[in-house]
């Protein structure tokens, strides 16, 4: 049984969620995450459940560890979390998702303590020409709150049955379990040169909720590089 947890979401573009702990709650949080806390409020990191927690973690592309943050105090107590790069932070209430719910990896923030984080699977994109890049998900499980974090503008999106939608696959956040998804080779010549995105897209199928995201993390990475290449290019 995951803590029932409270918490205040701050700001418009650069948002950080506010988790208040009643004493002896805790949540738990990706490393590198936290921005502060009180001081009745103790961390501790660890694997989240041993040694083969850790690793799964780790095929998922997140850290090895994962932090705790316990109210210890006798009253009420509160800790932050921030992203690393500009976007909103997206509440999930694993309730109302059956217990479980799938999200991009590097998407998870935080989480009530009680709640599983773990790989749920993957699919490959091809190999020689196109790479053997991967497209990895994981399976947040338990009885209540986590959060996920949205690269620029976040959009929520309740498909009917049999109702899809295709999706750059950097743009999936996260997913109901229950919403079938599978990935899509962009077919051409012209389009896998010219299009200007990825050569492989996702497809969803409702019924069930998807969140995207305007601004994944690897696209923000590739401008910045692009204009890096250029300066550096332009000066020589």
């Amino acid at each position: 049984m995951a803590d029932q947890i409270d918490y205040v979401i701050h700001g418009n573009d650069l948002q950080i969620v506010e988790v208040e702990l009643d004493p002896g709650e805790a949540v738990r949080g990706e490393i590198g995450t936290m921005m502060y806390m009180d001081e009745g409020i103790e961390m501790q990191t660890s694997t989240g459940g041993g040694i083969f927690k850790g690793l799964k973690r780790m095929v998922t592309g997140e850290s090895f560890f994962i932090s705790s943050f316990l109210n210890n105090s006798g009253k009420k107590q509160k800790v932050s979390f921030a992203a690393t790069y500009p976007g909103k932070v997206v509440p999930i209430d694993l309730k109302e998702e059956g217990g479980s719910f799938l999200c991009q990896k590097d998407a998870f923030l935080c989480a009530a303590a009680g709640i599983e984080v773990e790989v749920a699977f993957t699919k490959r994109f091809g190999s020689g020409l196109f790479g053997g890049e991967g497209f990895i998900l994981q399976r947040l499980t338990g009885s209540g709150l986590a959060f996920m974090h949205s690269g620029g503008t976040s959009i929520k999106r309740k498909l009917a049955t049999g109702e899809k939608l295709i999706v750059d696959t950097g743009c999936l956040v996260g997913l109901s379990e229950n919403v079938d998804y599978d990935i899509r080779f962009i077919g051409g010549f012209k389009n896998a040169l010219f299009g200007g995105e990825g050569l492989f897209l996702a497809e969803v199928t409702g019924p069930g909720t998807v969140y995207l995201q305007s601004l994944p993390f690897s696209r923000l990475v590739d401008r910045i590089a692009s204009a890096v290449n250029v300066h550096y290019n332009d000066k020589g």
